[in-house]
């Protein structure tokens, strides 16, 4: 029999005895990666998986989807070709590049990492999986995809698509947001994983999770190639398996945002380093929804021109702010530690999240 063709085979499970955990994971092993290598999709950081190229792909990857990544990771690449160009580029300038990306601790914690990465280990990432976990912003996960990637090292990157699949084709019913299952789960596939292909057994995986056994909706079974031995789909669970926590109820947030103007020129301010948005550029906002005259009273102006703007909406993971906004034409310059700047200013230097993009693109 041709060896592709075998690889490709379905592992039928014995009718006198059903397959356990292990026997189950060992049977996925030819599939997947015969799967894998005809389906994988062609992204830019899988053509050189170059350790610099394959952390900063998983750390963009990271709560972002794949299609709005591919711009910045070009964008990153060209800007910041190495760690010594991450380690020393400037914090604004960082933020800049990251704009739009979201969840902006993790552009710090990149440049943390590099200037230990500098400093420590002559500038380049360190081919052990456990020293990787020690820097800045990496973790189990993303220390697997890093080390198995691009070094080549045998030990699983267990995410939200792979604990997915797994518990799926186990049947398991244990919630996979407990960190007890994530490491249950690792200890089983490191045991199970081919030592020689890694890397496209991880990415496998995750592909699997991410185009098959999908996050939203019914996993598409029937072009799967771990169906025979899943026992989610032998025993009508799907719908079911995974377990997870439900999440808590965001806490909703009223802001009043206001874009002040002087003299052809708008106001933003730095939030404080710590909380949610720590050190970005935000428009100055109140709390609560208020109306012109208790908006003037706080800056202490007198008279101004007001003009309504759209009411918005941002949903971070546990907080919900519901925006109304003013566009405030201002006579006198307002007391407040403001920094006036351009909109040509905004575009090319100051990095403002994605909570005012509402905001922003009035003034772009």
């Amino acid at each position: 029999m041709n060896q592709s063709l075998y690889d490709k085979l379905q592992v039928l499970e014995p009718r006198e005895k059903e397959m356990g955990t292990m026997e189950r994971l060992k049977a996925m092993e030819r599939p997947l990666l015969s799967w894998y290598r005809e389906h994988a999709r062609a992204l830019p950081w899988r053509e050189r998986p170059e350790p610099y190229r394959v952390w900063i792909s998983e750390i963009m990857l990271q709560q972002t989807r794949v299609e709005a990544v591919k711009p910045y990771f070009e964008r990153f690449m060209e800007a910041l070709p190495g760690i010594p160009d991450l380690a020393g580029i400037q914090e604004d300038r960082l933020l800049k590049l990251w704009e739009g990306l979201g969840y902006y601790s993790r552009a710090k914690n990149l440049k943390k990492a590099a200037e230990l990465l500098v400093e420590q280990y002559g500038g380049a990432l360190p081919a052990s999986y456990g020293e990787l976990k020690k820097l800045p912003g990496i973790g189990s996960y993303t220390a697997g995809a890093i080390a198995s990637i691009a070094f080549g090292i045998p030990v699983p990157a267990v995410d939200g698509n792979v604990l997915r699949v797994i518990s799926r084709v186990t049947g398991s019913r244990e919630d996979i947001l407990k960190q007890s299952v994530r490491r249950d789960m690792e200890e089983k596939l490191k045991a199970v994983m081919p030592a020689d292909a890694a890397g496209s057994y991880n990415q496998g995986l995750i592909e699997i999770g991410a185009m098959v056994c999908v996050p939203n909706g019914a996993p598409l079974c029937g072009r799967c190639p771990l169906a025979s031995v899943c026992l989610a789909r032998i025993k009508g669970l799907t719908g079911v398996i995974p377990v997870k926590t439900p999440p808590k109820a965001r806490r909703l947030e009223d802001k009043t945002v206001m874009l002040l103007w002087f003299h052809g020129r708008v106001a933003i301010r730095k939030r404080d380093d710590t909380g949610l948005l720590a050190s970005l550029y935000e428009f100055p906002n109140l709390d609560g929804h208020l109306d012109g005259k208790t908006i003037l009273t706080h800056l202490g102006v007198k008279e101004a021109g007001i003009t309504p703007l759209p009411a918005a909406k941002h949903v971070f993971s546990h907080v919900e702010w519901h925006m109304t906004g003013f566009r405030i034409e201002l006579k006198e310059e307002p007391a407040g530690d403001f920094l006036w700047v351009t909109p040509e200013d905004m575009k090319k230097t100051y990095s403002l999240p994605g909570a005012f993009k509402a905001y922003t693109k009035l003034i772009r």
